[in-house]
């Protein structure tokens, strides 16, 4: 992996073989990211994603292993319990156009990932934080606003 910071911007190439989501965690741990949004492209050849049933509060996970290209991958950096909390949604075409996505748990890179990060941790003067808790209700960690 990697980067280069334009202001609270970063731009990070991930490359073949790596996780993204293994590469991103150390990423904002590394670089004290706390509250970001990210969006990303590229090529992967081996990806698992998910939807959560909200009724039975279960999730169903979609193991793929094929050549495919990022169409979409956009998600937000958190934390939860002081530790960094990635929730990432992904989409990803076969070669007959198919997608195939969900809630991203891992995708390898076949080529290249190229990740944009928007760290709005860097220029938060509000005190203001975003954290995660979860929601019996849902079943979910919810964005927690803390004052």
């Amino acid at each position: 992996m990697q980067f280069r910071r334009f202001g609270n911007k970063y731009f990070v190439r991930i490359d073949k073989g790596e996780e993204i989501m293994a590469m991103l965690k150390k990423f904002c741990q590394d670089e004290k990211i706390t509250l970001a949004e990210v969006k990303a492209l590229g090529a992967i050849d081996d990806f698992d994603v998910g939807l959560f049933d909200v009724k039975e509060k279960k999730y169903h996970r979609n193991h793929f292993q094929f050549p495919a290209e990022i169409t979409s991958l956009w998600g937000t950096v958190t934390t939860q319990n002081g530790e960094i909390y990635l929730h990432i949604h992904m989409s990803a075409g076969d070669s007959a156009g198919k997608v195939f996505g969900g809630h991203l748990n891992s995708a390898v890179v076949s080529a290249t990932c190229e990740m944009i990060i928007d760290d709005v941790s860097a220029n938060n003067t509000t005190g203001f934080k975003v954290e995660r808790k979860f929601s019996e209700d849902v079943g979910l960690n919810l964005f927690e606003f803390v004052d």
